[in-house]
């Protein structure tokens, strides 16, 4: 059995919906199908995703929401009129939209989840309207069918019932057609994963049907070794291992969503990366342990902002019996997660995604720190880039570490931060934001040269 997700591009439009009932229908262990919202048809075009987020923001506030609800509809009445089908979808996606708006907006961060999860929600039931229409026997499944989620405040994730409940799919005579990127809690309250979530409910159902493998449709042929935006013509990756495309998913790779691998790591499930406008191209598969590549120890370099770091400062710190878990503990308290802790004898660092800060966060964590932990200096900077060069090979070679500084050195660019992690999988370094592309691109000269890996 085979499990695939297409992405927003992938069902953006009629014609790239019939790509996919033509890549289903070609191969008969295609079971089950997620799909995300509608994507961009065009440079120029708008996510359905953000015209609901839109919709959402006016709803909250009060204003005119018919003509954004109207702006929804005729995206998805577009795409029905092409594929042949007749208004019926486009007056059940109305009638849902305007009773999401209608909903309970006591929590804005639920209404908000509420009202962007029908994306995915009325793409897949149109989607599995256009199967049926067009040949292949398939139906429809809420995620209320079985993917229970956990509660806020933590981040969304599948709880271990929702593989259990998941798993009668694969007894599904029909194909299963599935909206990616939300569930609900145990309570009915709907929740959405981070954004490109859909990825995660792919790998989600993977596993619970346990699946021979997981196809991930996109709108590239494979993965690259860096970012064809920055880098020209970079190294095609053929074949990758978990924990290298977690390192680099995690630092920026967007074609495969980096909490998206755990569900199929822990069955040992292939997972191909593959074109839905070049479904004959090979892809990339990520695999538990790969044969190719082996003469290269780096795989991928990744690179991602929207950094800050608080740097603590205190003599003698390296003495203080549990002073890092009271620190990570006033972190903890704020609902933020760190990335790294790099540290010395009388300072630590803590990394964190910018995104979780705000002006009034920052304020009780500087106070907190000064106060609580008497530190001689507490302080948070913003504005720095995470650069990951990750490869199973770098444990076998040495020099990685000299080489990567010197690439850099070569920028101008000053190295804010270290850190190896203990697997020997990736190197990071922190830089300042606005040295990132010259520094990726230093980088990929050092370790790759035109061929593929």
């Amino acid at each position: 059995m085979i499990v695939c997700k297409f992405g927003g591009t992938s069902v953006a439009s009629a014609e790239q919906i019939k790509k996919v009932f033509n890549i289903v229908k070609s191969n008969p262990e295609r079971k089950i199908v997620a799909v995300s919202a509608p994507g961009k048809r065009s440079n120029e075009d708008i996510k359905v995703t953000d015209l609901l987020i839109d919709l959402a923001t006016a709803a909250l506030e009060g204003g005119d929401v018919e003509a954004k609800i109207d702006t929804v509809v005729k995206r998805y009445e577009d795409i029905a009129v092409g594929l042949g089908l007749d208004d019926t979808m486009s007056k059940i996606i109305a009638d849902d939209l305007r009773a999401r708006v209608a909903g309970d907006q006591s929590n804005k961060e639920l209404f908000i989840d509420n009202i962007k999860a029908s994306g995915e929600d009325n793409n897949a039931k149109l989607i599995a309207a256009y199967f049926n229409l067009a040949g292949i026997p398939a139906r429809y499944v809420s995620p209320k069918e079985g993917l229970v989620v956990n509660d806020l405040p933590e981040r969304t994730f599948a709880l271990p019932e929702a593989y259990e409940n998941l798993a009668v799919l694969k007894d599904s005579e029909e194909v299963v057609i599935f909206p990616g990127f939300f569930g609900y809690t145990k309570e009915g309250i709907l929740r959405t994963f981070d954004r490109g979530g859909s990825d995660i409910t792919g790998s989600i159902l993977a596993s619970a049907v346990s699946a021979d493998l997981y196809e991930n449709f996109t709108d590239v042929d494979c993965v690259f070794s860096a970012n064809p935006k920055v880098v020209n013509n970079p190294a095609e990756i053929k074949e990758i291992t978990y924990r290298e495309m977690r390192e680099l998913s995690y630092a920026g790779f967007s074609v495969f969503h980096d909490e998206a691998l755990m569900p199929v790591y822990k069955q040992g499930i292939p997972v191909t990366i593959k074109n839905t406008n070049n479904p004959s191209a090979p892809g990339t598969r990520i695999v538990p342990s790969r044969t190719t590549g082996q003469d290269r120890p780096v795989t991928g370099i990744s690179a991602d902002s929207g950094f800050s770091i608080l740097y603590v400062s205190k003599y003698l710190m390296n003495r203080e019996v549990g002073f890092g878990r009271k620190l990570l503990q006033i972190i903890e308290e704020e609902n933020i997660s760190y990335e790294h802790t790099p540290s010395g004898l009388d300072d630590i660092s803590v990394i964190l995604r910018s995104c979780q800060l705000t002006d009034e966060k920052e304020e009780r964590i500087l106070k907190r720190v000064s106060e609580e932990l008497h530190a001689d200096y507490v302080d948070f900077r913003h504005g720095f880039s995470m650069i990951v060069i990750v490869g199973e090979g770098m444990r076998r070679n040495t020099g990685l570490a000299a080489r990567a500084a010197k690439a850099i050195s070569m920028t101008g660019a000053n190295i804010e931060m270290i850190n190896q992690g203990s697997s020997e999988v990736s190197l990071v370094f922190g830089v300042e934001e606005h040295h990132g592309d010259q520094i990726l691109k230093s980088l990929y000269t050092e370790f790759f040269s035109a061929v593929t890996v």
